[in-house]
């Protein structure tokens, strides 16, 4: 349950509902509020209205918050919190309630004297009347005081008064809206999407239940979550999820306060090579990371120079350990809850608060090291573990200066096999990774010259998630690529370098090739994640099916639209499968998988980290079980974009 600190004393009503601005701008530029029109803005909508049940929550007056996806991607938004103000707000002379949905900026997160909110994840105070501006109706129906209100807005403007529809003898708040097809791209909510997203809420929520509902299909996909355990029992459910082993079985609990700042975390270490740090501020994700998590990353790593030392565990030769070493095979979850909140932007992707940092700091130092001395053995454990990827460091450190100065006394610094373009300006040009010398040669023959340079690959191809950095020097198929993309891999990553903005993986339209481009694609997000981040890596689509009747030839990327197209052109059309791009001639892959005006793409974009970076676990990790599990669960979306 949320802390005793944060519950508020103080009379919730009108008065503390202030107005800083109008609603105008909203339908203007949407993607100043909820970042974009698609599918990662449409959710958006969701959050901001679970944000503001959530701050009832860590004020200590909610403890069950149900979310359903109704049909026609109709969401509800039910608490049992104290139930938003009704009464008549001073300054513009409307019920609060109204003022919340129907105003920029007003909300009970901006009194001076305290007497709102004091934690509050919605800080800007402008979720409610962003959700509303952008659905094309909204319904809030408030439940305080013995009586049931209710008010539907259209396209943010109110039909009609605030209005008394019963009597009851709960409180708390409804919300139900329709997003607005005037201004998102698609309409249909993720279920799996919001999941995520509500999980996390009920970890960093200890004791407050979560309920997602989606009565879309024949039966409802109902799920009630509830974790007394906090972000402890989230660092356990991303381990049991991954089916990663443990370093030590118990995870550490970090916990301290300092005025109205409250902090939290949760580590554990695991066998793998990768690291996963997901940090909150007032339960809000911040995935660009800000002051908690340099706090946390400076001190952890100061721990283990400093413990090491005077344990011995580090010899007056030996250098210090670097950050990345300390944090390999870590999971770490941080949690601050704040009075004054400092995000950047209203999608809150980066905490700001200098004051964190210097707390977090504090915390993981002298916690983390009192732990370390009363559980030896799990200090030894990870010190072998974070040593073990000093050598490995260091290893790659000396592959990369041997590789730096191979290239230097090279006459062309370029791979062989790279079939380079003419253009010299980056943002004009793309790279067409191909697996096989066959399809590579179709590919150079039928590519724009001008624009598009082709690298086929040869030799094994390594999997990153079972491997180091220092694994990856030297490897023949994986280098030929960092060198022909030019921006360097690791700690040497410079995206200004690149020398191609549009980088493709083609490959077979078959399991093998869906394997290659899973081998590609971990090895950038691995090692290269900026330019996945950065939008440049693309997959490109060849045809599964050359339809043929007379003179008219059509293509199909699925079996879907091969069954749609041939009934289309009617009898005696002729269809062919391909096996390969190796099968197709240099006009036919300009045509159907390389020519701007007409190809099919898929864009690779990280929308969300965690469920990015696992993944990538499940299917290149060592577990059999997980992807077999994955696999079966998501072969029915298994389908190219056309």
């Amino acid at each position: 349950m949320a802390e005793n600190e944060n519950r508020i004393e103080h009379e919730y009503g009108g008065s503390q509902i202030e107005v800083l601005e109008g609603l105008d701008p909203v339908r203007k530029r949407p993607g100043m509020y909820i970042g974009s029109t698609g599918p990662r803005g449409l959710h958006h909508l969701v959050y901001e209205i679970v944000d503001n049940a959530i701050d009832e929550a860590l004020a200590g007056y909610c403890n069950h918050i149900e979310v359903t996806i109704k049909k026609e991607n109709i969401i509800e938004v039910v608490d049992n919190g104290r139930g938003i103000p009704v009464d008549i707000q001073p300054k513009l002379g409307i019920p609060a309630v109204t003022v919340v949905y129907t105003v920029l900026h007003a909300g009970g997160k901006f009194g001076g004297d305290n007497s709102g909110y004091k934690v509050a994840g919605g800080l800007h105070g402008v979720g409610g009347s962003v959700v509303n501006a952008l659905s094309e109706w909204l319904t809030v129906r408030v439940r305080r005081d013995g009586k049931e209100y209710e008010q539907t807005f259209h396209r943010g403007v109110a039909q009609a008064p605030l209005k008394v529809i019963g009597e009851t003898g709960t409180t708390g708040t409804t919300v139900i809206f329709k997003p607005d097809p005037e201004m998102f791209e698609e309409l249909v909510f993720n279920y799996d999407t919001l999941l995520t997203r509500l999980r996390e809420e009920a970890f960093l929520n200890a004791g407050v239940r979560i309920t997602i509902t989606d009565e879309r299909g024949d039966e409802p996909v109902r799920e009630s979550m509830c974790y007394e355990g906090g972000i402890r029992s989230f660092v356990e459910h991303i381990h049991r999820r991954r089916q990663l082993e443990v370093l030590h079985p118990e995870v550490i609990y970090l916990r301290g306060q300092q005025d109205d700042i409250i902090a939290e975390v949760a580590l554990q270490y695991n066998s793998s090579y990768n690291e996963l740090i997901l940090s909150f501020a007032n339960n809000v994700n911040t995935p660009d990371g800000g002051t908690h998590e340099e706090g946390f990353k400076s001190a952890i790593t100061r721990v283990f120079n400093d413990f090491g030392r005077e344990k011995g565990y580090l010899k007056d030769k030996d250098e210090n350990l670097s950050g990345s070493d300390v944090r390999e095979g870590l999971t770490a979850v941080i949690s601050v809850k704040l009075t004054e909140a400092q995000f950047e932007g209203q999608t809150k992707a980066k905490l700001g608060n200098t004051e964190v940092r210097g707390l977090l700091s504090s915390i993981v130092y002298d916690k983390l090291k009192e732990f370390f001395e009363e559980n030896p053995g799990v200090a030894k454990a990870v010190f072998e573990k974070a040593t073990q990827a000093a050598r490995a460091r260091e290893a790659a450190k000396r592959a990369r200066e041997l590789v730096r100065r191979k290239s230097a006394l090279e006459t062309s610094r370029m791979p062989g096999k790279l079939a380079d373009c003419r253009e010299k300006d980056p943002s004009k040009t793309e790279i067409y990774i191909v697996e096989g010398d066959s399809a590579g040669g179709s590919a150079k023959m039928g590519r724009d010259s001008n624009i598009q340079a082709i690298l086929p690959l040869w030799g094994k191809m390594l999997n990153v998630e079972k491997a180091r950095l220092d694994k990856v020097y030297g490897n023949e198929k994986m280098m030929p690529v960092v060198t022909a993309l030019g921006c360097g891999i690791g700690e040497d990553f410079d995206l200004s370098r690149l020398r191609y903005h549009k980088v493709f993986i083609m490959a077979d339209a078959d399991v093998d090739g869906s394997h290659i481009c899973t081998l590609m694609l971990t090895f950038f997000f691995r090692f290269m994640r900026p330019l996945i981040e950065g939008g440049h890596v693309y997959i490109a689509q060849p045809p599964l099916f050359k339809l043929a009747k007379g003179q008219q030839v059509r293509y199909a990327y699925n079996e879907a639209e091969m069954s749609q197209l041939s009934a289309q052109m009617g009898q005696g059309v002729k269809v062919s499968r391909y096996k390969g791009l190796g099968e197709m001639n240099p006009e036919q892959l300009w045509e159907t998988t390389m020519n701007p005006e007409n190809r099919v793409i898929v864009q690779i974009s990280i929308e969300d980290a965690e469920r990015a970076d696992e993944t990538f676990t499940i299917l290149m990790g060592d577990k059999v079980g997980p992807r077999r599990e994955f696999i079966e669960k998501n072969a029915q979306y298994a389908t190219l974009d056309v």
